[in-house]
């Protein structure tokens, strides 16, 4: 019997697409700012509306400021946030003004998104970083005023708000034993930027639903995280995949499985974390945006799923 070539064409296609992992573009030599091209091109990629509809009007507050190391890729993110804003899921207000994350101010809001807000030693802590430039208030003032921040983040989460960090947010509040038993780890280093294939914990996992259960490869740093991450007290959601990294790093990473992002209850409040990524290109995926959004819902609220912890 004589094959169709169309037919043999359509069927070769047909089993790509289904078994096609995705690798996102090379980095770039340097990051730039965002420009008008890669804006259009994070909305033409994202979502055109959320996986589920809100139960009532969402609003954000998005900070990112750093006062350690400032990561170039801020403003790609913030842009990120922007187009996964117009699916009509939330509404965002960006800030950098730490006085937002105080109990009165964020009664307006249902989440807050940190937006790789490193600090610097020794302090390690973004309220007291931001803090120290006030000439008005006292050494003791400024301490007491940054607990004061902090309490009121966490009972935010805790009352039963939101919480996203992206990448370099876990640097946050660094050294508070507390805020890492939140958020679920805390950061100690990083091996060399290199590319990292991840995988999905439990591709049946409605979070991670993007990912069509395939792996995802990009360029990025291999976090390695310490306190509270030890406990695995959260829903892993990806992990890296230690067989794709140099050989070094395997050695760094041997021994454990290396999650990359997670969720998790605190309180009657939800927590999003998610290490990819360092690079503006990790981007432009859809499946990356679908799974920034799904994270995002999950906080809000709206995205119910499963986050009991799974070790």
């Amino acid at each position: 019997m004589t094959k169709n070539p169309l037919t043999i064409g359509l069927f070769l296609c047909a089993g790509l697409f289904v078994s096609a992992a995705e690798k996102t573009p090379a980095p770039a030599a340097k990051i730039t700012p965002p420009t008008a091209a890669w804006k259009a091109k994070i909305s033409q990629l994202a979502p055109a509306k959320p996986r589920v509809a809100p139960k009532v009007p969402r609003k954000v507050l998005v900070c990112s400021l750093a006062t350690g190391y400032c990561h170039q890729v801020i403003p790609h993110v913030k842009e990120v946030l922007n187009s996964l804003a117009a699916t009509g899921a939330f509404e965002v207000t960006h800030s950098d003004d730490v006085n937002l994350f105080d109990a009165a101010s964020l009664k307006d809001f249902d989440a807050v998104i940190l937006n790789n807000t490193c600090t610097k030693n020794p302090a390690r802590n973004l309220f007291i970083d931001a803090l120290a430039k006030r000439d008005d208030l006292t050494k003791e003032q400024k301490l007491a005023r940054a607990d004061e921040l902090e309490k009121a983040l966490m009972q935010f989460v805790a009352g039963g708000k939101g919480l996203m960090a992206v990448h370099g947010a876990v640097v946050f509040l660094n050294n508070s034993q507390d805020f890492s038993n939140m958020l679920g780890a805390s950061f100690l280093k990083h091996p060399k930027k290199q590319w990292i294939t991840l995988n999905t914990v439990d591709p049946a996992h409605p979070l991670v639903a993007a990912f069509k259960g395939e792996s995802f490869t990009h360029f990025d740093e291999p976090y390695y995280f310490n306190k509270a991450y030890e406990q695995k007290n959260f829903r892993p959601l990806l992990e890296m995949d230690i067989s794709s990294l140099d050989a070094k790093t395997q050695g760094v990473m041997k021994g454990d499985r290396r999650y990359v992002s997670w969720i998790k209850k605190h309180g009657k409040g939800r927590v999003f974390y998610v290490s990819p990524s360092h690079q503006p290109e990790s981007y432009e995926s859809k499946r990356m945006l679908q799974y920034y959004l799904d994270g995002i819902q999950y906080v809000l609220g709206d995205l119910v799923c499963d986050d009991a912890v799974k070790k």
